[in-house]
């Protein structure tokens, strides 16, 4: 582990990084940048973890997965736990779904594959720092599918929806009008039209476009 001093305006910037090339690249990355500082950089989360006890916390923390010892999510979790005001953007090779979700429940707010390109590492920490989520597409993308993913299927009737409502609603999937409709469940145009404007209101929509694409999307009908 290496400790350098700081003059206490820059951001706080710790690496966890076991190869030591890349971590004397990150740290001479980050000390190149006027607001940034890296008092601490270390090639084991059990090292970041003791430098806690000796140094201010870090602002953000540049973190490994694949560490010897402790792994990055294990230490990701610990960090979190002893420091929660400082913010870890993980930096690794590991793309596949389990280790991204894993660091992500384990408090990381941030996800970066190498290689990242240097501006693209630095303007990671400092969004970190400000409150984002930093990530590349790809990880981006697979974040928002393991949302989708994971969501709950919304119950049929989760919106209050009549019997007449939801009727109202198959049609409107179906195609028809407003007036197809009425004449299909003989009843007044204006009958409909109340229908539907209590269905909008339940689902949240403004149009009947909205209200379709929702009925499809959530299998509502």
């Amino acid at each position: 582990m290496v400790a350098v001093p700081n003059d206490g305006d820059a951001l706080l910037v710790w690496i966890v990084e076991d190869n030591a090339k890349l971590r004397r690249d990150l740290a001479v990355l980050i000390e190149a940048e006027a607001d940034l500082s890296c008092p601490v950089s270390a090639s084991s989360c059990e090292d970041a973890l003791a430098a806690l006890a000796e140094e201010p916390p870090p602002d953000v923390v540049l973190m490994d997965l694949g560490l010897p010892g402790m792994s990055g999510i294990e230490g990701t979790a610990r960090l979190h736990s002893l420091s929660p005001a400082t913010r870890v953007v993980v930096l690794t090779v590991h793309a596949e779904d389990e280790s991204v979700f894993d660091a992500i429940c384990a408090g990381a707010c941030g996800y970066l594959l190498k290689p990242s390109a240097p501006e693209e590492i630095v303007a990671a920490v400092r969004q970190a720092a400000r409150g984002a989520a930093p990530m590349n597409a790809y990880i981006a993308s697979k974040v928002l599918a393991m949302f989708t993913r994971l969501a709950p299927a919304r119950a049929h009737d989760d919106y209050g929806l009549t019997r007449r409502e939801r009727d109202i609603l198959q049609l409107l999937v179906d195609g028809l009008t407003m007036r197809q409709i009425a004449h299909r469940l003989a009843v007044s145009y204006h009958t409909v039209d109340t229908h539907l404007r209590n269905v909008y209101a339940k689902l949240h929509v403004r149009t009947r476009t909205s209200a379709v694409a929702k009925a499809l999307r959530e299998k509502l009908i």
